[in-house]
């Protein structure tokens, strides 16, 4: 399940129509990271360069010019070094493969990049990239020492970030499908996780029915770190130790996903690890419950992309005051941000390439319209500090989020994550069979 050569020139053919002429695209994948002395890390390539090149190997540069075309600029074939860190493609594999017009390797990244920007008006690149845009400006000068022989200096700059990530946000039909199964793979994970808990394994233990899960399915890492979090731990956001022991009448907290061909999945479920919630832990997950189903009837096409966060927030409020856990008008404390107190993120965010996916969430300081191919989270959530003395001592130390991948579609939302539990019923019918 792959993304096709066309598709990435369609890509770069999109890009360069809304660049004046004589532009000039310019991005690096990076380079490997030291996990510690001689070890490295799985190479991952910037998820920008991947979209638009699909080539998937360290310190590699790309030119994108004219209507598309592509220059690369890779790591050498060398049969020894080969044989010790793997294959590379090279410079014939980056024409044969992945469709390069022109492909040199990285020692020739100076002479290359002078070649193709001697003439350009404009260079866009991702301002981010500080090295980059080190390298761009010694690029800029040396053209512009040899203006007397006839060598024209690039004049403009322009950050790329705005025009990718507008892009990236509307996902065609080959990215939706990775994304579906890349979902699919992390329900199955989730259902593993569910089935093996039992109270007094650790959470690293539950974290590895995940990993088992996503590498036999073909997806070789999370999209991000895992979070098994059991009783109180649920009520840190981003916990990751993953290392105390699960105790009976915990609820247990898990948001992870997979990764697959560089997309991510994203999903959370809260479920108790004795297999049936307790009374005060329903009452909460059912209002969290509530204020998913809320929020994804705010889905819609057109509609602004503030609406579900807000739906999400009104049920949660109600059902907080309902609860005795705050006190006053819904509306007053909506608008005095007091839910803040139990939850303190927004009910979503775009998923693709990264887990937190690039594109802005306003357009001339208004929320964006929802339009068809955006894929998005919804997960609203309540967190209940174990040190919270405001509150009746039952509800402290409850963590509960409820999150799914959701497609933007014309006829309506289509939950990506489709399969999963979500219902207390169906929690505790899937746990008590494990």
């Amino acid at each position: 399940m792959e993304i096709s050569r066309h598709t990435y020139l369609e890509r770069r053919k999109s890009l360069m129509a809304q660049l004046p002429e004589k532009s000039v695209v310019v991005l690096r994948t990076g380079e490997l990271a030291t996990r510690n002395n001689d070890c490295d890390y799985e190479f991952r390539p910037h998820s920008s360069f991947f979209y638009l090149t699909g080539f998937p190997e360290p310190s590699a540069y790309a030119f994108i010019s004219g209507e598309g075309e592509l220059t690369l600029l890779t790591l050498p074939k060398d049969p020894e070094k080969e044989q010790w860190e793997g294959f590379r493609h090279g410079r014939q594999g980056a024409i044969e493969t992945f469709g390069a017009a022109q492909a040199a390797v990285i020692e020739e990244l100076a002479p290359t990049a002078f070649d193709l920007l001697n003439g350009a008006q404009q260079v866009v690149y991702l301002f981010s990239d500080a090295e980059l845009q080190q390298q761009i400006a010694q690029w800029r000068d040396a053209l512009a020492a040899k203006a007397r022989a006839g060598a024209i200096a690039p004049t403009h700059m322009q950050d790329l970030e705005p025009l990718v990530a507008d892009m990236r946000l509307i996902k065609d039909a080959e990215e939706i499908a990775i994304m579906e199964r890349a979902a699919q793979i992390s329900v199955a994970a989730h259902q593993q996780a569910m089935s093996s808990v039992h109270p007094g394994m650790y959470e690293y233990q539950l974290e590895a029915e995940l990993n088992y899960v996503f590498m036999k399915s073909g997806a070789r890492q999370p999209a991000y770190n895992n979070i098994v979090a059991s009783g109180a731990n649920a009520c840190v956001l981003h916990y990751i130790k993953n290392d105390e022991e699960i105790a009976e009448g915990d609820l247990v907290l898990i948001d992870a996903g997979a990764e697959l061909g560089c997309y991510a999945a994203d999903i959370t479920r809260t479920f108790p690890a004795n297999g049936k919630f307790s009374e005060p832990q329903a009452a909460l997950y059912q209002l969290v419950l509530d204020a998913y189903h809320a929020g994804l009837k705010e889905l819609q096409v057109g509609t602004a992309y503030e609406a579900f966060h807000n739906a999400a927030v009104e049920v949660l409020t109600t059902g907080l005051v309902n609860l005795g856990l705050l006190q006053g008008e819904p509306k007053a404390l909506i608008e005095n941000k007091a839910y803040r107190d139990f939850y303190m993120h927004n009910t979503g965010h775009w998923l693709g390439l990264d887990v937190h996916d690039c594109g802005t969430y306003k357009v001339a300081g208004e929320s964006r319209p929802l339009q068809a191919g955006m894929v998005l989270t919804i997960e609203p959530g309540l967190y209940v500090s174990k040190d919270n003395l405001s509150v009746d001592k039952k509800w402290r130390g409850i963590g509960i989020r409820i999150e799914d991948d959701v497609l933007i579609r014309e006829q309506g939302p289509y939950v990506l994550t489709h399969g999963l539990a979500k219902e207390i019923t169906e929690i505790e019918a899937l746990m008590s069979k494990g």
